[in-house]
């Protein structure tokens, strides 16, 4: 009785100090990426799998009970049991991030995974951005530590370590990403812009380099040629078809089950999602999609405005601009804006890993715009 008086207590405290609207438009954005997991992978599973056509569904399902469970956990302990786990959280993370090249499960000449029994095709970068996030504005936070430039070095010295990490798998789409989530916040934190256009400069020579003169990244030379002259080379076929698939979809789309892309490009239901979903629902799904985006993003925002503490404020801009910045990028390849790049869509596209990604970014973001109260 005593425990069920506990339980009852904590829960209720957790449902009271909660952002509801952030909460539910998060809760939304799962449902409708679980309702096109199912209307998009179910011939896909039969057909390849020669399995239960609703495999792929029930996987996605379990990833998101496991997400919801992790939003759940993040969100409802403390702010500074939540900056002690992270730190731990993030070592961790990064230990198995260095595991990938020497047990990682090579797929299409990359290393990028490993394989675990709970979770296979685990990504361990996905797990790491959000505690990096973290880690990035605990340091640009730290007071004892006077010297701004000091602080910036030892950010840069991480970052370099996860960009190396993740160039060896080779991702050069996450090592971008984590740059790009780098530069905003040490922008954010009120850097000299010179030295941040210097920086960046740098890591931008540096990742050219890499690709013209480095053959392990043939790939991705041969993927730029490609975006910028369709005959250069082999890599337009997933980019054709998804735009393709964005056009005969028209302003509503074909109907359900009535798309053809998911069955002839190789992971559309994580890569190519969004064209999927613009195939069979058209442009107005699309576009009802990236208002929830946008309502998302601007309901963080508003709560920065209120927040004092300028490491909250930090890692609440790093989250909203990981999710943000992934979502652009994967429109972006979609709609032939961008290179192909094989960046998931937040909350959306298929896959234990991004799920788990975005649901620990989710936890945090709950966490430090619910409201303050005594532990």
């Amino acid at each position: 009785m005593i425990n069920d008086n506990f339980l009852y207590k904590f829960y209720y405290q957790w449902w009271k100090n909660i952002d509801k609207s952030i909460f539910f438009l998060i809760t939304l954005l799962f449902a409708i990426g679980l309702f096109f997991s199912l209307v998009s992978t179910s011939l896909i599973a039969s057909d390849k799998l020669d399995t239960n056509s609703y495999f792929f569904f029930f996987k996605h399902l379990i990833y998101i009970c496991i997400g919801i469970f992790i939003i759940f956990v993040f969100s409802s302990i403390s702010t500074d049991q939540l900056f002690k786990y992270s730190i731990i959280l993030f070592f961790v993370s990064l230990t198995s991030l260095f595991l990938v090249p020497i047990i990682g499960a090579e797929v299409k000449g990359s290393k990028r995974w490993i394989d675990l029994f709970f979770l296979p095709r685990f990504q361990p970068i996905e797990i790491l951005k959000p505690f990096l996030i973290i880690i990035l504005a605990t340091i640009l936070c730290n007071k004892n530590i006077s010297n701004l430039y000091f602080k910036y070095l030892i950010s840069i010295f991480i970052v370099s370590i996860v960009s190396l990490l993740l160039i060896i798998q080779p991702d050069i789409g996450q090592t971008l990403l984590v740059i790009f989530s780098w530069a905003i916040l040490i922008f954010t934190s009120g850097i000299n812009i010179f030295f941040l256009l210097g920086f960046s400069l740098f890591a931008l020579s540096f990742l050219i380099y890499l690709i013209i003169y480095i053959p392990r990244f043939d790939y991705i030379q041969s993927r730029i040629l490609s975006f910028f002259d369709r005959d250069a080379g082999t890599h337009n076929f997933q980019s054709e078809k998804a735009i393709e698939s964005i056009t005969s979809g028209g302003f509503f789309g074909k109907g359900i089950g009535e798309g053809v892309l998911k069955n002839r490009v190789p992971e559309a239901h994580t890569d190519y999602i969004i064209s999927v979903i613009s195939e069979e629902f058209g442009v107005v799904a699309i576009i009802l999609i990236l208002l929830l985006f946008l309502v998302f993003i601007y309901m963080v925002f508003k709560k920065i405005n209120f927040e004092k503490s300028e490491k909250i404020k930090l890692v609440l801009i790093g989250c909203i601009s990981l999710i943000l910045m992934q979502a652009t990028i994967h429109i972006g390849v979609n709609i032939r804006l961008f290179p192909t790049t094989g960046m998931t869509l937040p909350f959306l596209s298929y896959g234990g890993s991004s799920i788990v990604s975005v649901s620990i970014l989710s936890g945090i973001i709950l966490n430090l715009t619910k409201r303050k109260i005594n532990y």
